[in-house]
């Protein structure tokens, strides 16, 4: 074969543009939905609401106000078919099969970028601010629950604030930044990355499950705001999805 006849040929896509796509993403983080719903509902005490996750209570309580009880169920019907449509479309676009190690090496990544992310942005506060306290943060209530309920927010935290706040929240900032403010797209995403994490950050302290407010904790939350971000924004959800879980897993849990 000629080189110009090599050349003519349609490139093999690469490990990092495959594991981007909707079909890898999304089966990626399927495993997450699973757990997190299992456990869940096994932790669930008779008689009680269950414990969710904050990001995955507000998206139901969205739900609930518009539909009534349904809504919690008509959300994760949602979720379901928006995510099988998703990974369908992208298969039939794609023509290609799946490819067992390209998941594998999106679990290797998850769990080194998880082990990297604790390191430097711990590191970085300390810096800021001139205290290693942040590097034994405490999570309030949250710290005081059983392992396996802090394990189940833990996977609710990689799946429903990514969902929500780098899916949502950051795609929604960037698009009222371009249409409002009149940004270009760099600057809409650099201010959408920025604000997103800001309010990522302050969601750690609402509800009866929110910490109290500290310096330290608000500024090691949105330094990891700002780094889930844009490993979103590079990566894509599945990959940030299971960093986030096994970050806050690392925190939670050792």
């Amino acid at each position: 074969m000629t080189v110009a006849a090599r050349a003519a040929l349609p490139r093999r896509p690469s490990y990092f543009a495959l594991s981007r796509s909707p079909r890898y993403s999304v089966l990626f983080a399927l495993p997450l939905l699973v757990a997190y719903e299992a456990l869940a509902a096994v932790l669930a005490a008779p008689g009680h609401a269950e414990l969710r996750n904050g990001a995955d209570a507000m998206l139901r309580a969205a739900f609930t106000a518009v539909a009534g009880e349904r809504g919690p169920t008509i959300f994760m019907a949602a979720v379901i078919v928006l995510g099988v449509f998703l990974v369908v479309r992208d298969l039939r676009a794609s023509r290609s099969r799946l490819r067992a190690l390209v998941f594998g090496g999106m679990l290797v990544e998850s769990i080194a970028l998880a082990a990297g992310f604790g390191l430097v942005i711990g590191v970085a506060t300390a810096k800021l601010l001139g205290s290693l306290r942040m590097l034994m943060i405490a999570q309030g209530g949250i710290q005081a629950m059983p392992w396996p309920t802090r394990l189940m927010l833990s996977l609710g935290a990689g799946l429903y604030e990514e969902l929500f706040f780098r899916v949502l929240l950051v795609t929604g900032l960037a698009a009222g930044a371009r249409a409002v403010l009149g940004f270009g797209t760099r600057a809409a995403g650099g201010f959408a990355v920025v604000v997103g994490a800001i309010i990522f950050s302050a969601f750690h302290y609402i509800g009866p499950f929110g910490d109290p407010f500290e310096l330290q904790s608000f500024t090691f939350r949105m330094l990891s705001g700002l780094a889930f971000s844009g490993l979103y924004v590079l990566r894509g959800f599945g990959v940030t999805a299971w960093t986030h879980a096994l970050y806050d897993s690392f925190l939670l849990l050792l």
